[in-house]
């Protein structure tokens, strides 16, 4: 479909707890549409969307899926987000292309809590919202309590525009609140019949069609004044009124639907369509001009300049890198060249294309508001900005999140190890989420991501993409050596004597802490006892006593020496000499110093169902874990506390386990404590380390 008015496309994401039946619920809409051929299921492994052999195996989104249809005369863009924690990055850029969230419900189930983060995370952005309550097929699919669950967890600007027509394996169809009629489902093509609202659903949907029309009303001074003079509106009043509320985030409508059965569903198509606000309503997105710094903004305008920003990247085996991208203004032609103003780079594409799961359709343009995509963009990465070259702008980068679990990758074969970094590397440009790095002290590659999830997904990838072997094996945790205690007057001599010229060099030193200040080198040598031009050899040998360590063999952190007296020989003396007196005094001086390990602790964020938390807190408590608060949000709990790294790498399914699957955590770096003496001990076995062990030339 070519779309040359921005009044003309809608731009939906699909959004929600994992299995809430997003997917089920977008292949129906585009089968219902007739942009798919068949309705799809993921249960049975027929998804038109979740077509990786990772989403087969989990039976669940595990990317960000792009469909778009044609319905009364507009262009419907539909995400399609996966609800599972460990893929959340996809979720956030999703909530960054869109102007209408369509958040998930089960109404078997109830508000989750990763639709609740979600729900947050778009009341951030003041982003227009609808709820679609779905699953209403299932056994114990209540409407009532489900409503009063999403208002009481979500909002309570919740108002329904449907109500459900019969309950559980009854539901066949939805009431429309405004037309006040009713339509039944046919069949599982979408087709549906219109026909009077049953006797007995009618006091139910009048009192409904009242609190719509109170809930519109309260919106707009104009349809207050005719709402009290009339007493009701009409329904092109109402549809208008309900239409600028939406866009406003003024109301958040309800609909009724059962995705798996096709029920409802081009009931909602036709509401997003007539409702559902237009990229016009869309503010104007504020960007810099790279030439001058200055803030600038870029309006809906197909006439504006090109500005058009990547929110996601799909590495295809045999299509190449995919770019989505979304146009802010200005028109994006079927090919031609484009500037990249976060990489200052110029690309050329020769091709427009969208996509209906994996498969692409091309497009011979794409004006301000719509959704593209174009192949095999060298420089470009997701979040990148690209517009015309005369008239630069650059948008500000999609949020980001931060791995919170690492793990090591040892490659099973040298074949697998020469093929590895660059297997990684183009994974990374699919996921921004993926973090690839080196443990020089482990001599490991180090993998980090959001969840266990996440990275075990991410291996599957690496062999069944890139024919990539490797074991996953948990990292060595970054432990540090510091001290307790003070030393003074320790005596490291480095002498050697073998024919010809010897090594000689004496240094005297005073140890001491310095917690939380790093390492510090103080000179006190007075009248010449060692050589100006030695001192810093002296230092050069302490700092490479601390990089191996000297405890356990991990880095030193927090010491200050002082060097105070010495000793040279005019002959033999030698910066090599010089650099091992101070090596030999530091190890001898730091195990006389009450040597201590220190570990990294996590701030750790919780989000749990309230009948959890004990459970949770019992577990973060074995884990050497200190809470520091519980917060109430919603029928959730909000648990904040502390706890070592090396306790929290198997935190993500330990939790899952706990929660059945109903939590969310976040984690990042606090700071490094003191590792209890029963537990250090064990570390310094499993090193393996001689503590009275010298290094000699």
């Amino acid at each position: 479909m070519n779309v040359l008015d921005p009044r003309k496309i809608r731009n939906v994401g699909l959004f929600g707890h994992q299995s809430t039946g997003k997917t089920s619920f977008a292949e129906a809409l585009l089968y219902t549409a007739k942009a798919l051929p068949k309705l799809g299921s993921i249960a049975d492994g027929s998804s038109q969307l979740d077509t990786e052999p990772e989403e087969i195996k989990r039976k669940g989104s595990i990317g960000l899926h792009l469909g778009s249809c044609e319905w009364n005369g507009c262009k419907v863009n539909v995400l399609d987000t996966p609800g599972d924690p460990n893929f959340a990055m996809d979720m956030r850029a999703g909530l960054t292309a869109i102007d209408l969230a369509a958040m998930f419900v089960s109404a078997a189930d109830g508000v989750q809590v990763q639709t609740d983060r979600i729900w947050s995370l778009a009341d951030e952005q003041h982003l227009p919202r609808l709820v679609i309550l779905n699953k209403l097929d299932r056994e114990r699919a209540d409407f009532e309590s489900a409503l009063a669950d999403i208002r009481e967890s979500l909002s309570a600007k919740v108002t329904p525009v449907q109500l459900p027509l019969g309950k559980e394996s009854g539901f066949c169809g939805v009431i429309d609140l405004v037309s006040m009629k009713a339509r039944r489902a046919k069949d599982k093509t979408g087709a549906t019949v219109e026909e009077a609202i049953p006797a007995d659903l009618m006091d139910e949907a009048k009192m409904n069609h009242e609190l719509l029309v109170d809930a519109v009303a309260a919106t707009d001074d104009e349809l207050t004044e005719k709402y009290l003079e009339d007493g009701d509106l009409s329904e092109d009043d109402l549809r208008q009124g309900l239409a600028k509320a939406i866009a406003a985030a003024e109301i958040f409508p309800l609909l009724c639907a059962s995705g798996l059965q096709n029920i409802g569903v081009s009931d909602a198509l036709s509401f997003i369509v007539a409702s559902g606000p237009t990229p016009l309503d869309h503010p104007a997105k504020k960007a810099t001009d790279p030439r001058t710094g200055d803030a600038i903004e870029r309006a809906c305008d197909p006439a504006a300049p090109l500005s058009a920003q990547v929110f996601k990247t799909v590495v295809d085996q045999f299509v190449g890198k995919l770019s989505l991208m979304r146009v802010w203004s200005g028109t994006l032609p079927g090919d031609g060249q484009l500037l990249n103003t976060s990489k200052g780079s110029n690309e050329r594409y020769t091709q427009l294309v969208t996509l209906q799961g994996k498969k692409t359709e091309v497009m011979p343009q794409a004006v301000a508001g719509d959704i593209a995509v174009i192949a095999k963009l060298k420089d470009t990465s997701t979040g990148d900005t690209l517009c015309e070259t005369k008239s630069p702008a650059l948008l500000a980068d999609l949020p980001k999140i931060k791995p919170v679990i690492t793990y090591a990758l040892k490659p099973k074969t040298k074949q697998d190890e020469d093929r590895i970094a660059n297997a990684l590397g183009r994974l990374a440009d699919e996921d921004p989420t993926l973090e690839i790095g080196r443990d020089v002290e482990a001599g490991e590659t180090l993998i980090s991501g959001v969840g266990q999830t996440h990275i075990e997904v991410t291996v599957e990838r690496l062999r069944r993409k890139y024919s990539v072997d490797v074991d996953l094996l948990p990292p060595k945790i970054p432990y540090r050596e510091t001290i307790k205690g003070s030393v003074k007057n320790v005596e490291g001599k480095h002498k050697k004597q073998s024919g010809g010229r010897g090594q000689f060099g004496v240094c005297i030193i005073n140890l001491e802490p310095n917690r939380g200040l790093g390492y510090e080198f103080v000179d006190k040598i007075v009248g010449g006892a060692i050589p100006r031009n030695f001192i810093p050899s002296v230092d050069k040998g302490i700092r490479g006593a601390m990089v191996k360590g000297v405890y356990a063999g991990f880095p030193v952190v927090d010491v200050k020496v002082e060097l105070i007296d010495g000793k040279f020989h005019d002959v033999d003396s030698s910066d090599f000499s010089f650099q091992m007196a101070g090596s030999k005094g530091f190890k001898k001086a730091f195990l006389a110093a009450k040597p201590i390990l220190l570990e990294p602790v996590m701030n750790l964020e919780v989000t749990i169902p309230e009948e959890c938390t004990g459970d949770v807190i019992g577990d973060i408590n074995q884990r050497r874990g200190r809470v520091l608060g519980v917060d109430a949000k919603g029928k959730n709990q909000v648990i904040k506390a502390q706890a070592p790294m090396s306790e929290l790498l198997t935190y993500a399914p330990d939790l899952r386990s706990i929660t059945s699957g109903r939590s969310s955590f976040a984690m990042e770096y606090s700071h490094y404590d003191e590792v209890p003496s029963q537990l250090a001990e064990k570390i310094v076995a499993a090193r393996g380390k001689n503590r009275d062990e010298e290094d000699e030339d």
